[in-house]
Order: C-alpha cells, then sequence, then structure tokens
C-alpha cells in the first residue's frame, strides 16, 4: 500500500467531516448530528494505517474501545438515566478477544465459552435492567448457532446440522410464542417454514447417493 493510499484517505476523511459539519451548522445547527458520520468516515484513514503497518491485532484493540466510548459518551449525552450502552459493550469486546486468539478462535472450546459467557451476561442484564420481558431468549438464539455451527462443520454432518438447526429454530419460535402472545397459536406458521431445510438436505442426500450406486 503506498503513501498515496494513505494521503488519499486522510485527504479525503477529511473533506467528508468538513462538509458534514457544513452541512449540519448550515441545515439544523441545534442538533450537532455530524459527529456520527464523522466518527465512521474516520476508520476509513485509521484502518489504511492499520494494515500499511500490519497492525490487524491494534486496529481490533483501538476500534472496539473507540466503539465502547463512543457509545457510553452519546449514552450519558443523549439518554443519561438509562445505561443501554452495556447491550453493546460486551459483544464488541470479543472481537479483540477474537482476534488475539488467531487459530484458536475457530475451536469449538471457544465457540462453547463464548457463547456461554454472552448468554450469561445477558441474562444477567435482562434480570437487572428489564426484568419484565424475558427478552434474553433472543440473544440466546442468536448466540448458540456459533457452537452448533462449529460442531458439524468440524464434522462435516451438514444433515444433522439442519435437524438441529431446525429443532432449535422451534424451541425458539414456540418459546417467543408462550411468552408473548400465548393466547394465540402462530408459531406453526414459521415452524412449517423450517421444515422444509432437513427435507431439502435429505432430498440433496438421497439423490447424491442414488446416483453414485
Amino acid at each position: 500500500m503506498s503513501k498515496l493510499d494513505t494521503g488519499f484517505a486522510v485527504a479525503g476523511s477529511i473533506l467528508c467531516i468538513v462538509f458534514f459539519m457544513m452541512t449540519n451548522l448550515i441545515t439544523s445547527p441545534d442538533y450537532i448530528w455530524f459527529l456520527y458520520p464523522s466518527f465512521a468516515v474516520l476508520c476509513w484513514p485509521i484502518t489504511v494505517i492499520g494494515i500499511k503497518k500490519g497492525g490487524q491485532k491494534q486496529l481490533a484493540y483501538f476500534y472496539s474501545a473507540a466503539i465502547i466510548v463512543f457509545l457510553i459518551v452519546e449514552n450519558y449525552v443523549q439518554t443519561p438515566h438509562y445505561p443501554w450502552f452495556l447491550y453493546a459493550v460486551f459483544p464488541i469486546l470479543w472481537w479483540p478477544i477474537l482476534v488475539s486468539l488467531g487459530q484458536k478462535a475457530k475451536t469449538l472450546t471457544t465457540a462453547l465459552a463464548g457463547s456461554l459467557s454472552i448468554i450469561l451476561y445477558y441474562v444477567i442484564l435482562n434480570l437487572v435492567l428489564s426484568s419484565t420481558y424475558p427478552w434474553a431468549v433472543y440473544p440466546v438464539f442468536a448466540v448458540l448457532w456459533w457452537p452448533l455451527s462449529v460442531y458439524h462443520a468440524q464434522r462435516k454432518t451438514f444433515f444433522q446440522f439442519s435437524i438441529h438447526g431446525s429443532l432449535w429454530i422451534t424451541l425458539f419460535f414456540s418459546t417467543v410464542n408462550a411468552i408473548s402472545t400465548p393466547h394465540e397459536i402462530w408459531a406453526v406458521y414459521p415452524i412449517f417454514c423450517v421444515l422444509w431445510w432437513p427435507l431439502s438436505m435429505y432430498y440433496f442426500s438421497y439423490k447424491k447417493n442414488s446416483r453414485k450406486a
């Protein structure tokens, strides 16, 4: 990567920030919104410089810290009465952790440790900050795909993955249906669609094996 690329990134980001600032001051001076796109634009030259120097780990550390600080400041300025930044902090911290682990980040042990820690974190947040509704089921559903995918990818058991994935999706929709609208049974509709996943995988495997025979 040449010096021209770095200079272009720096100059381009400065011009964009100046443009955002002028537009903000001209159109809506009562609300300072140019900081948001400026924060994103600054990632451009920082990334170029970081890649040039081979500092991928340092970039992960810097970006995760910068994003967390940005969210904390935004939370304090806009809505100081509710600490919503906590919902985003822990997953962001896993970015530099996974980069630091290198090849170990691809292991099932890391996937299990990461998913269980994230689940525990959000369950505690759910109980402490908003215990009226068990919303933790949503991040739990999302994060458990991590170890499930790693497990089957390592063993190349794709048909079994479709079965386990379908069961997990069925359990998720059934749970959401039960806790959100127990008086109306709607989970059967997405569950019916999900059943086509293992059926199509079975048909593909059957056709593949029949051709070999």
